[in-house]
């Protein structure tokens, strides 16, 4: 820390213990045990749900009381009673009846329907109608409902009244669930068939989700989806059938939108208070074992002849269905059918369950997903959740986890700084197959490992500072990991860059070599099995390190080149993130905006902008831009199409960088033509004027000269476009990409 001080990096010894050693844990004075606040269940539950960045700001925030306002916030969201929400259910079903007495639900079938919807209903009239009418507002699609009523005594018997279009199956005494889905079993006609309970709600979407998952592909024979229970807590997130027989709702009463609820993944089974399966499976199969009758297991049963049949059940949790859990049978009689048939389960699958997990919470995360499923499991460590927004090399390595996914992976992400985004920037950013973990941190990485034992076949680490964090960790550690050791994806070799930081804002030469930096910059690779470097060149300086384990992965870029021609196009657009002051591209657009724009403002037309784009950090201030006339600033941006097809010319003013310049690499691949500095040409060793243009980053008279003579020259603007849309084809090539990693994790992979 002390030559960062001493070079201008940090302020002072506050503003590194601020930004590194609090997130850390590290011990600020002797009177204050960092370690020992953050072990009270309060302080972690706060710091996890990032109510706080760290243990220290917890501690400051309570120590000068700026926290009682976010705890009496927390305070005043109080948990939902069990016994108030399903009350609240019931009267809401009630509250339906005269609309669908007057308007009733329509389920006429004209043709073959697309989804046959068996229910098997006994007395409560109010939650079957309130079930009906949350079906036919979910989807619009040719229902066949085949209706069961198993001998009620309440207004069911005049359901009649409120449904048209269905078929209805009338007893005079209470047949059973099980002997009711089976006869309704015999009238289906669509092509899928949706098992339901009446004690249910449908979140939007539901159906067309159960569907779309049926749908893509033949080996899945059934799809289960979130069932959340009235007071919003979860009732489960996939289905676990342990070793004994007894079964487990994956994360019950967890909250429904944890991120490990949220991933699509293959299970033992799923209830059958929504379960979608294959009309020609089912009828294969029989449909429910009567063994099991009246009901209970016999769903698990159904699930386990799908798999032994060679199907997959998925679970998908984009299927939300709210459930009152045992309303439509009472929990005192079930309880008591769940014990008698759980013998009958485990005796007639008994050859099944001796390859299940054995019963206890701790096996959970093993056990969440089907055995049979075969995938490979890598844990993939960053800095933070890499969203794309974020640049910096983060689009890389969601790049990579795409690419990983789509090669069979099951990839779980773990950040090592505490959680900055929320839940809406998570769940679209990342394949539906990724476990994103949000409530963890480099503080309890050890907690994580060791309750995840024998689960990761491949741990890959993100950038070389992660490594050396983790190091201590890993070294403790070890035995919980796989045995081949990690990888080590080093995005970028930091030594030439931190070299010409120093050489550029003419900072205090370091009394250390340039191989001597490069060493302790690498130190701790020697503890990975695989090194990953992003360009040829900083996999030359890895050897020149002392490592031959080294593999080249750059970036991965479609072609799509925006339309609009040179004469509609206008202003000058930087695309790229600022993280924080000071950072490469930070540094380039204060050396822009004082030292490049004070001459194009002498040649080029007034109305000439220049917008800078994309994310920025929370403690960048942005006003020292503003101040000019010029400059527009946009901020982050969903999709940037729009940016690269107005604007004429993209600049990237860097004075020191290294490993590959994705906003580069980014700009050409929607076609826009670019002025960079040398620094960058060199690094993504394109040709100056046939690819790029590019100009001395000591020099603002060429590199405005190079950016007014791309704004006005419509032929070299076609010549640079068509050059450097070639280049990214060549050189970023996702083919390639993705054969390249195939390589490094199948030759590191346990």
């Amino acid at each position: 820390m002390v030559p960062s001080l001493e070079h201008g990096y940090f302020r002072n010894g506050y503003d590194h213990f601020v930004r590194y050693g609090a997130q850390e844990g590290r011990t600020p004075q002797e009177n204050v045990d960092l370690a020992a606040h953050m072990a009270q269940a309060q302080v972690r539950n706060d710091v996890r749900n990032r109510l706080y960045d760290s243990a220290f700001a917890h501690l400051v925030a309570g120590r000068t009381g700026l926290g009682e306002g976010r705890m009496a916030a927390l305070a005043a969201v109080p948990e939902i009673p069990e016994e108030q929400s399903r009350l609240l259910f019931e009267r809401e079903a009630e509250a339906i009846l005269p609309s669908l007495v007057r308007h009733p639900l329509d389920f006429t079938v004209h043709g073959v329907p697309e989804i046959s919807v068996l229910m098997v209903v006994y007395d409560r009239v109010a939650l079957t109608a309130q079930a009906l009418a949350s079906l036919r507002a979910n989807y619009a699609g040719a229902i066949q409902l085949i209706l069961v009523d198993s001998g009620s005594h309440d207004q069911t018997r005049h359901i009649g009244r409120m449904v048209r279009g269905a078929t209805i199956l009338r007893y005079r005494y209470n047949i059973g669930y099980l002997l009711g889905c089976n006869l309704a079993l015999e009238k289906a006609e669509a092509p899928f068939v949706l098992y339901l309970n009446n004690d249910i709600r449908l979140y939007p979407d539901a159906i067309v989700n159960a569907l779309k998952r049926l749908r893509s592909e033949a080996a899945i024979g059934a799809v289960g989806g979130k069932l959340i229970r009235t007071n919003m807590r979860l009732q489960e997130a996939g289905s676990i059938i342990w070793r004994d027989g007894a079964t487990y709702g994956y994360l019950r009463e967890d909250d429904p939108n944890l991120t490990t609820a949220n991933f699509v993944r293959d299970v033992d089974y799923c209830s059958a208070a929504f379960l979608m399966v294959r009309t020609t499976l089912l009828r294969r199969l029989g449909g429910y074992d009567p063994r099991y009758t009246p009901a209970y297991f016999e769903d698990a049963d159904l699930c386990v002849r799908i798999l032994k049949a060679g199907m997959r059940i998925v679970y998908d949790p984009d299927v939300v269905i709210e459930h009152l859990e045992f309303g439509s049978s009472g929990a005192v009689g079930s309880h008591a059918l769940i014990r008698g048939n759980l013998k009958t389960f485990s005796r007639l699958q008994q050859d099944f369950l001796r390859h299940q997990q054995p019963a206890h919470i701790r096996n959970a995360v093993l056990a969440r997903e089907h055995r049979v499923s075969q995938r490979k499991r890598i844990l993939f460590i960053e800095d933070r959740l890499p969203l794309r927004r974020l640049g910096s090399g983060y689009v890389r390595s969601n790049d990579i986890i795409h690419e990983m996914t789509a090669l069979g992976y099951q990839v779980t992400v773990f950040p090592v700084l505490p959680r900055d985004q929320t839940a809406i920037d998570l769940f679209g950013d990342f394949p539906e197959t990724v476990e994103l973990i949000v409530d963890r941190d480099l503080s309890s990485f050890a907690d994580f490992i060791q309750e995840r034992v024998g689960y990761y076949d491949l741990v890959w680490i993100g950038r070389t500072h992660n490594l050396a964090r983790l190091l201590p960790l890993l070294n403790e550690s070890s035995r919980y990991l796989p045995s081949a050791g990690p990888i080590l994806d080093t995005e970028v070799i930091a030594t030439p860059r931190t070299l010409e930081r120093i050489r550029v804002l003419d900072l205090p030469e370091p009394d250390i070599s340039f191989d001597d930096m490069l060493q302790q910059e690498l130190d701790c690779a020697r503890f990975c099995q695989q090194i990953i470097a992003v360009t040829s060149h900083d996999a030359d300086l890895v050897r020149r390190a002392g490592y031959e384990n080294v593999s080249v992965l750059g970036h991965e870029l479609q072609l799509q080149p925006t339309p609009a021609p040179f004469e509609t196009r206008h202003s000058i657009l930087f695309f790229g993130a600022i993280h924080d002051e000071g950072t490469p591209n930070h540094d380039s657009l204060v050396w822009f905006v004082d030292s490049v724009l004070p001459i194009l403002d002498r040649v080029l037309p007034p109305d000439v902008h220049f917008t800078i784009a994309g994310y920025v950090g929370p403690d960048v201030d942005m006003t020292v831009f503003s101040t000019n006339s010029r400059v527009e600033i946009v901020g982050p941006v969903g999709d940037p199409r729009e940016l690269f097809d107005r604007h004429r010319v993209f600049v990237a003013p860097t004075r020191f960088a290294g490993g590959i310049p994705f906003k580069v690499h980014e700009a050409a691949s929607y076609g826009l033509p670019q002025v960079v500095t040398t620094l960058l040409q060199e690094e993504v060793g394109w040709t100056d004027g046939a690819e790029i243009l590019a100009a001395p980053s000591d020099d603002p008279e060429a590199f405005a000269a190079a950016v007014e003579r791309l704004y006005q020259d419509a032929e070299l603007w076609e010549t640079l476009r068509a050059g450097a849309l070639a280049a990214v084809e060549r050189d970023c090539s996702p083919v390639h990409f993705r054969q390249a990693l195939s390589g490094i994790v199948q030759g590191c992979i346990a």
